[in-house]
């Protein structure tokens, strides 16, 4: 299991619960930056998604709809045009 698991909660049960060797608690000490005065710790916020505005039914999406019909059918129509003219051209 990574160690990210672990980020910003204290890991002494995780620790002790994997049988770590002996050579790795003396690392441990080396990395071990003090103990943490519980009180002192800001209790954590719930996080609130931001409201959305509510849309009417009728207004969904009606100029999305008519835009997805139309632009395929301008690039469609510049298409034919283009070859229609190119080839009187030659």
């Amino acid at each position: 299991m990574s160690t990210i698991n672990f980020a910003e909660k204290d890991a002494t049960d995780d620790f002790e619960d994997v049988g770590h060797s002996d050579s790795a608690r003396e690392m441990m000490e080396k990395y071990h930056i003090g103990e943490i005065d519980s009180s002192s710790v800001p209790a954590k916020r719930k996080y609130t998604p931001p409201q959305q505005a509510v849309n009417s039914p009728e207004d969904t999406g009606s100029a999305a709809k008519i835009l997805q019909f139309l632009v395929p059918m301008l690039i469609l129509g510049i298409a034919f045009a283009f070859r229609y003219f190119s080839k009187k051209e030659e």
